[in-house]
């Protein structure tokens, strides 16, 4: 009886190496064939196309829609592509220090770094760029032109500018230095005994800058600590957990990786001693807090250590791995998933029904599952990390997103500061009734014009209530709406005085006192910063938020 059951085994095990060795075998053959027809194609389009074609842009175009229908982050890095993904991982570069857009058919300087080169060297916010190292910028993109300004450290390279309102052009000759952009552009003390780090991206060594603004602030005794990771994209996921590190027990679990290799699910553990266990945690996030800002907002709100505000995080919950190429290329592949201590992805669940900006959108019930926190507070998966505290009504208005867009804000910024040789400190300066009647006069001046989506909507009623032919019963009504609905400049200027002030206000600001001024100039006004604060020092709200059985909303 033995023997037989050991020849049945024998023959199962044979069996199913077989067709293990099958699989495997028509897997590769798969492979090799596509690869094949691939080359021969290839191959037949060079040789009789009817135009020349790029082999470089043809073979980048291929790849990077093959990678597409995988997910919006596996990605192919291109050798010219290098510098720029060392940046990302980074932060350092070499160059002028200085951000550059593109508006019309024009390269600009939108900001200068503080302490670098561009600042250094006299080059303002508005400057055009048209020529660099001799080369006219007509045409370029901003990633030709940052490649150009790019290069040496301690090597100079001209740049001819124009600035607006000036009859001439003029050179500079600007010497590029290693750039290493702060990851903490802003820490601080608030109200009511209240510490404020604001980080910007997880690059490299960026919890050490954490880790010293906040010993510089313990120093003040604070009671609680806003952490503001708003629009942060993320970064590296060790960078997050060594931050979380800082306010939890050695060995708490901070997040652990699942994917196909099994040798590389890993979880990462507090390994060294925490700053503080105790102080009150408020992490502020909005729809670009994404991947490693997550994993900080998720972990401290699934070990129940702080209260996330603000509106549902990004949802991305993938690692990438960088894989060397040939030809000093490199692929970022998604190689797993992370989870964070209740067991719950931050992944949103498809890539297809997402917000225009690539955040989490429509979520269905039936897609959402229930997980719990270390105190035994409901949590739930489906994309991103929804708050405790919700912050709503931050969104702007069509009038503000068309001033933004179309530079409206941005040149008359650029106009203000070429006519004003100083402002008041940040917390100080506000737009009086002049500046923002001069900024109106500006806006009428350039002939700004805007679109109404709520006007859209309507225009697309209409025309389905005439297919249905109820428009003849709601004529009157149809038409008193969209007179309301239609665009008014003055009208609308009056109704979001507030919203274009605060914008004109950081915009200003920033001209005199960079991307620090900007924040504290923003930091009086802003709603999300605001409520943190009245959360945290209510002692019954913030315990009450940690309660068993307490829901986190799912949406």
């Amino acid at each position: 009886m033995k023997k037989k059951i050991w020849i049945g085994l024998t023959i199962i095990t044979i069996v199913g190496l077989s067709f293990y060795s099958f699989t495997r075998d028509q897997k590769n053959f798969e492979v090799a064939k596509n690869l094949d027809i691939y080359h021969t194609l290839f191959r037949e389009l060079n040789m009789f196309y009817v135009d020349d074609v790029n082999p470089n842009k043809l073979v980048k175009t291929s790849i990077d829609k093959m990678l597409g229908s995988l997910d919006p982050y596996t990605n192919y890095i291109s050798e010219d592509q290098i510098e720029d993904f060392r940046f990302m991982t980074t932060g350092e570069y070499a160059g002028i220090g200085a951000l550059i857009s593109k508006q019309k058919n024009t390269i600009v300087i939108a900001e200068p770094y503080e302490g670098f080169p561009a600042q250094k060297f006299g080059l303002k916010a508005g400057d055009i760029i048209l020529e660099v190292s001799g080369k006219s910028t007509k045409d370029l993109s901003t990633e030709d032109v940052s490649s150009l300004l790019k290069g040496p450290a301690n090597k100079t390279v001209k740049i001819k500018l124009q600035r607006p309102g000036a009859k001439k052009p003029y050179e500079v000759d600007v010497v590029r230095e290693k750039i290493s952009i702060d990851a903490v552009p802003y820490y601080g003390m608030l109200e009511n005994n209240t510490a404020y780090i604001r980080l910007s991206n997880f690059t490299a060594n960026c919890s050490n800058e954490v880790q010293k603004a906040f010993l510089e602030l313990k120093e003040n005794n604070p009671e609680s600590l806003v952490l503001d990771l708003r629009s942060n994209p993320g970064g590296l996921l060790m960078e997050a957990v060594k931050i979380v590190n800082m306010f939890v027990p050695k060995g708490e679990e901070i997040v652990s990786t699942k994917g196909k290799v099994k040798q590389w699910d890993k979880v990462y553990k507090a390994t060294a001693n925490p700053i503080d266990t105790t102080i009150k945690i408020a992490v502020l996030t909005n729809r670009g807090s994404a991947s490693a800002s997550e994993i900080v907002a998720g972990a401290i709100q699934d070990l129940d250590r702080g209260v996330v505000v603000g509106s549902r995080t990004f949802g991305k919950g993938l690692v990438q791995t960088t894989r060397d190429l040939s030809y000093n290329t490199k692929l970022k592949v998604t190689t797993a998933k992370y989870y964070i201590p209740s067991g719950r992805c931050i992944q949103a669940l498809d890539y297809e029904h997402r917000n225009e900006d690539g955040s989490v959108g429509h979520i269905p019930d039936s897609l959402i599952t229930e997980f719990t926190t270390k105190k035994g507070r409901k949590v739930y998966d489906g994309g991103g990390v929804v708050p405790d505290i919700k912050i709503v009504g931050d969104e702007l208005s069509n009038l503000g997103i068309a001033m933004i867009t179309k530079f409206m804000i941005f040149d008359f910024a650029t106009k203000f500061s070429n006519e004003n040789e100083s402002i008041a400190e940040p917390e100080d300066f506000v737009v009086s009734d002049e500046i923002y009647n001069q900024f109106s006069a500006y806006l009428k001046e350039k002939d700004f014009v805007y679109d109404s989506q709520s006007k859209n909507e309507l225009e697309k009623l209409i025309k389905f209530a005439k297919r249905e032919k109820y428009f003849g019963l709601a004529e009157a009504e149809f038409e008193a709406l969209k007179a309301k609905l239609e665009p008014n400049l003055d009208k609308d200027l009056k109704e979001f005085k507030q919203e274009i002030s605060e914008l004109l206000e950081d915009e200003i600001v920033s001209r005199y006192y960079y991307q620090k001024g900007a924040i504290r100039a923003a930091i009086n006004d802003d709603k999300g910063i605001k409520k943190a604060i009245d959360e945290l020092n209510s002692v019954t709200a913030y315990a009450g938020y940690f309660e068993p059985g307490i829901i986190i909303s799912r949406k």
